[in-house]
């Protein structure tokens, strides 16, 4: 293994990682206070482009560390609207 594989091991561990960790902050507190959609939007738009852009499909890096991880934004970004409108509900 290259040391730029190495170098690859980085982001594919650390954004899925970072991203669970809101998910499961979302998932036990139920409330999505403080939590931009916009901006886990932003970042899943960011990963599928820089996955098509790399051009390195089968590479698992890739598979973990960008198009795992838009996926895992894509359920935060669901998580973070369901709270939301839980919350507006609430105050009715």
């Amino acid at each position: 293994m290259s040391w730029i594989d190495w170098v690859g091991m980085i982001p594919a561990i650390i954004f899925p990682v970072a991203t669970l960790v809101q998910v499961v902050h979302l998932l036990r507190v139920k409330n999505a206070t403080g939590v931009s959609a916009l901006s886990w939007s932003a970042f899943a738009v960011g990963n599928l482009a820089l996955y098509v852009y790399t051009e390195k499909y089968l590479e698992w890096q890739a598979l973990l560390g960008l198009l795992g991880t838009a996926l895992l934004q894509v359920y935060l970004i669901a998580l973070i609207l369901y709270y939301q409108r839980q919350a507006v509900k609430e105050q009715i």
